[in-house]
């Protein structure tokens, strides 16, 4: 938690932003995994985390902006709760750790927004993604569950994701805190890598390492052979000898910030020749890319940098054809890379994808791509200093998606569907660094850059000295 004179500037800046009505921020309720008294792990919202500071459950706060009045509105431990959790700080008490002097009921919410409307006041209200805080906010504005995804304040979302996404030092300092985790988690994992060791052992070593170090991982791992599924969460397998092991994976710390690596490893550390050949143009697009990254420039266009650096990458290698910009205009790079090159990164490892992806990641400036691939880009806009990204691109051959698009002459006059077949069983090949946007260009988010070419990873993986 931050100093509370953190947490009351960045209130005072919403109230100045938003101009009258109530603000109601929902923290988020315990979950259950398969019964009530057995919940999963407790995450708070990250919009609540950011302007209340408090990451119990069961929580909401309105900032009056008419009346210029707050309220953190929860209720205080019962004699069972001391029993089975331990005593802890009154609410009171620690609510005033984030600068919020007025601690009422959570019966009382109902009263309050209640109040508002009647008065013709406007609530707003982000769009919910937790299934106990849509049926609350039926219950309390009186609107059927499918429309509050229509109704939510653009005002409040907008001033919101304006906000967020531009961090401040101390910021900065936690994702730090979250990428040096990270790097611990994947340089472990190389070390792993190696012929007849489970996914799983891995995977769990890995997730062990995020929550020794703080929360949790920032997202369910991604680790498997199988890498041209792009989120395979499936650890089933045993390395084998001649595959490749993409590992996507992060932390989240203390204080929520996350991280979010990328690298895909040999097992045993040797490439052969056709991963290494495949390997390069991958690291060529993430260095090309993050030399691109400064303010200024949009990162649609350095998406479609990176889809150039492969498309010409893979011409090279006899797996396409025909000119460049053609086949950019066409999508056709995008058979390779089906995703986008990267995602703004913060409290959420795709942050504030809750409050809508195209509006966090998007503007009147910079439209979303309509293309198979091009329109999974999370993240299009021009950049700012103090803005964090991703850095990911990849290079994937999907059998069944190399099928369709044979079988339905997609792109014949870029893609030679003759020689894929000499790659049906490559799997995938992703890498991805986070960088933060600085004045003059960017830098990473952690000091430390983990191995990423084919000897320095094949020295981590043989715990050899790495420069």
């Amino acid at each position: 938690m931050f100093t509370k004179e953190i947490y009351i500037k960045r209130r005072e800046e919403l109230k100045q932003s938003v101009k009258s009505g109530i603000i109601l921020l929902l923290g988020n309720g315990e979950a259950p995994m398969n019964y009530d008294g057995n919940t999963c792990d407790f995450r708070q919202d990250s919009s609540f985390i950011y302007y209340a500071g408090l990451d119990t459950p069961d929580l909401a706060y309105i900032l009056d902006i008419d009346q210029n009045k707050e309220y953190l509105l929860g209720d205080e431990l019962t004699i069972d709760d001391v029993v089975w959790m331990g005593n802890f700080p009154s609410l009171k008490e620690r609510a005033a750790e984030a600068g919020i002097n007025t601690v009422l009921p959570f019966s009382q919410l109902s009263s309050l927004v209640g109040v508002a409307m009647k008065s013709g006041r406007t609530v707003h209200y982000l769009k919910p993604y937790r299934y106990r805080n849509k049926l609350l906010l039926s219950e309390l504005l009186g609107k059927q569950i499918d429309s509050l995804a229509a109704d939510f304040s653009l005002e409040l979302t907008r001033t919101i994701i304006r906000m967020r996404l531009i961090k401040s030092n101390e910021e900065l300092v936690e994702l730090e805190d979250a990428g040096k985790t990270g790097y611990a988690m994947h340089i472990v994992a190389m070390k792993m890598c190696r012929q007849g060791v489970s996914e799983r052992e891995i995977a769990g070593m890995i997730e062990g390492l995020a929550i020794s170090k703080g929360n949790r991982v920032s997202f369910p791992t991604i680790l498997s052979m199988n890498g041209q599924t792009l989120h395979n969460h499936d650890h089933s397998g045993i390395l084998q000898k001649g595959r490749l092991m993409l590992c996507d994976a992060g932390a989240e710390n203390l204080n929520y910030y996350a991280s979010d690596f990328t690298r895909t490893t040999a097992v045993g550390g040797e490439y052969s020749e056709q991963q290494k050949e495949i390997h390069n143009i991958v690291l060529k697009a993430l260095n090309d890319s993050i030399d691109m990254a400064k303010p200024g420039v949009a990162y649609k266009t350095v998406n479609r940098n990176a889809y150039r650096v492969i498309f010409e990458g893979l011409r090279e290698l006899g797996l396409t054809k025909g000119d460049t910009e053609e086949a950019l205009e066409a999508g056709a790079p995008a058979l390779f890379m089906p995703h986008g090159l990267g995602h703004a990164l913060g409290l959420d490892v795709h942050d504030m994808e809750d409050l809508g992806e195209t509006l966090t990641g998007y503007d009147d400036r910079i439209k979303r791509d309509t293309l198979f691939g091009y329109r999974s880009l999370r993240f299009g806009k021009h950049l700012e200093p103090g803005l964090v990204l991703t850095v990911e691109p990849g290079i994937y051959f999907i059998p069944q998606l190399i099928e369709k698009w044979k079988a339905e002459k997609t792109n014949a006059d870029f893609i030679r569907f003759d020689t894929l077949k000499n790659y049906c069983n490559f799997g995938g090949i992703r890498l991805e660094d986070d960088i933060v946007i600085t004045p003059q260009g960017c830098r990473p988010v952690y000091e430390k850059r983990l191995p990423v070419t084919v000897e320095e990873i094949r020295a981590a993986v043989n715990n050899e000295r790495i420069n």
